[in-house]
C-alpha cells in the first residue's frame, strides 16, 4: 500500500518511522514532512490543515490510505473530505474530533456519561467567569475551549492569576477563538498520567501508559510548551489502575461517543490525573500526544498499519497488539527561547553519533541551501532510547543528546524524575 501522512512535526516522524517497518507499505508520503521524515518518507509541500490541497493531492497520485495526524486538520473535517473523495483514511471524522476541539463538549460528555473529571463550569461572558473566579478562589484552572498547541491552560495559584488568564484568553484573544469560550475548573491534585488507546469505535485497546512534561524548566517550572520530554510505562500507573481507567473512564468515552452518533475511530489520548479520590480525566485529545508518541512507538512490536487499517474497519478486537517488555524516554532538544521567539536556520550536528544509541525523531528542521541539516522550529529533536527499565531508558537518552549540538541548544535535566 501506499501510504500518506500528514503532518511535519516529531509525532508525525515517529508514526512514519514505525510505518516504515511494515511489510504492507510499499511507500510512503508525507505532508509538509520535515527533513528527517524525508529520510524515510517522500515530502509533499502541502501545509496540514490545507485540506481541499491534500484531498486534490491524495485523489491525483497513487495513495491508498492516509494517516491524518495532527489536531487541526482531523477539527477541520480532513478525514470526512479524504473519505468523501474515496480515499480511506485513519483519524477520527470531524464530529468525533470534537472531543479534543471544544474543551466545553467533552466536560459536558463526562457530566452526561459520569465520567470521572473535575468540577466545572463554562462562561462566554468574562464578567461572568471573573466573577466566578472570584468566589471559587485558587488553586483553579482556566482552560480556553478551542485548540490552543496544547498552550491554552492556565493552573493558577491565586485568584488574580486566574482573572489575568480569562481576560487575557477572552478579551485579550491570546488564542484567538479558540479562547472566546472558557472552561473553569477544579484544580486536581496527583500524578499525571497519559494513556494514548487504539480504538475503531466499539473495541478499544490501551497502550503503554506515558508521562509528558509540559512545563520549560526544570523542577516543572516556566511557561506551558507542547512537550519537553516524555516516559513511557509510567510506573504509578499500576495493573490496578489501568482495569479501574478501563471499566470508569476508556470504554465509557467510547462507548458515549458511540451512543452520542459520533463514534470515534483513531486514537484516542486520555490524559489523567491520579488523584486522591482515584484517577479522574484532565483532558482528550484526539490524536496521538507529542512527545508521548515517540516513546510509546518505540515500544510497539507489532505492525502499526494492520492496526490502524483495523481501528478503521471496526476489527481491532481481531489484531494482536504486541509491546516490548521494555521503557522509552524522548527527550526534546528545543531552541532557545522556546515557547517564546527563537532563532531558525542554525546548523546541527552529532546527529549519525546520536542514532547509534537511540531514535532521533525531527520535530523542526530542515536543510539549507548547502544540504546541511538546520532548525526549523521551537523544538527542534526528540531524542528517543530503549532501555531494559526507565533509569536505563532515560541514561541512554542523554547519553545520545549529549552527542548533538547547535547554538542555544535547551532541554530539561529532569525528564522522568520530574512527579
Amino acid at each position: 500500500m501506499n501510504v500518506l501522512v500528514v503532518g511535519g512535526g516529531g509525532r508525525e516522524h515517529a508514526i512514519v518511522w514505525a510505518l516504515a517497518k511494515s511489510p504492507k507499505v510499499d511507500t510512503l508520503y508525507c505532508a509538509p514532512g520535515n527533513a528527517g521524515i524525508a529520510q524515510l518518507a517522500q515530502c509533499v509541500p502541502i501545509q496540514a490543515t490545507d485540506v481541499e490541497a491534500m484531498v486534490a493531492w491524495a485523489k491525483e497520485n497513487p495513495v491508498d490510505f492516509v494517516v491524518v495526524a495532527p489536531d487541526d486538520p482531523l477539527a477541520l473535517g480532513m478525514v470526512d473530505a479524504l473519505e468523501a473523495a474515496g480515499i480511506p483514511a485513519f483519524g477520527p471524522r470531524k464530529n468525533a474530533a470534537v472531543i479534543e476541539a471544544s474543551k466545553s463538549f467533552s466536560k459536558d460528555l463526562m457530566a452526561k456519561y459520569h465520567i470521572p473529571t473535575a468540577r466545572y463550569q463554562t462562561f462566554t461572558e468574562l464578567d461572568g467567569a471573573l466573577a466566578y473566579l472570584q468566589e471559587q478562589g485558587a488553586p483553579i484552572v482556566v482552560k480556553a475551549d478551542g485548540l490552543a498547541l496544547g498552550k491554552g491552560v492556565v493552573v493558577a495559584q491565586s485568584v488574580e492569576e486566574a482573572q489575568q488568564a480569562a481576560r487575557d484568553m477572552m478579551a485579550g484573544k491570546k488564542f484567538g477563538q479558540a479562547g472566546a469560550k472558557v472552561v473553569i475548573e477544579a484544580c486536581m491534585t496527583g500524578p499525571e498520567v497519559t494513556v494514548l488507546c487504539f480504538t475503531d469505535g466499539t473495541h478499544v485497546v490501551p497502550m503503554p501508559s506515558s508521562q509528558d512534561h509540559k512545563r520549560a524548566y526544570d523542577g516543572n517550572q516556566g511557561p506551558n510548551t507542547g512537550g519537553m520530554g516524555a516516559i513511557s510505562p509510567v510506573p504509578a500507573y499500576t495493573p490496578e489502575l489501568a482495569k479501574l481507567c478501563m471499566e470508569t473512564i476508556f470504554q465509557p468515552t467510547v462507548d458515549a461517543m458511540a451512543a452520542e452518533g459520533r463514534p470515534f475511530q483513531g486514537v484516542l489520548y486520555f490524559g489523567l490525573m491520579l488523584t486522591p479520590q482515584g484517577p479522574k480525566v484532565v483532558e482528550y485529545n484526539s490524536r496521538f500526544g507529542d512527545p508521548e508518541c515517540q516513546a510509546v512507538l518505540s515500544l510497539l512490536e507489532s505492525d502499526l498499519l494492520e492496526i490502524f487499517l483495523a481501528c478503521r474497519s471496526g476489527t481491532l478486537d481481531q489484531v494482536d497488539i504486541r509491546w516490548k517488555d521494555a521503557s522509552a524516554c524522548c527527550l526534546v532538544l528545543a531552541s532557545g527561547g522556546y515557547p517564546g521567539s527563537y532563532a531558525k536556520g542554525l546548523p546541527i550536528s552529532g546527529l549519525e553519533e546520536a542514532g547509534e544509541t537511540a531514535v532521533v525523531f525531527h520535530a523542526g528542521t530542515a536543510l539549507d541551501g548547502q544540504g546541511r541539516m538546520v532548525t526549523n522550529g521551537g523544538r527542534v529533536l526528540g531524542v528517543t532510547a530503549v532501555g531494559k527499565d526507565l533509569e536505563a531508558a532515560i541514561a541512554g537518552a542523554y547519553e545520545a543528546a549529549r552527542k548533538i549540538s547547535f547554538e542555544n541548544m535547551h532541554f530539561r535535566h529532569d525528564i522522568g524524575h520530574a512527579f
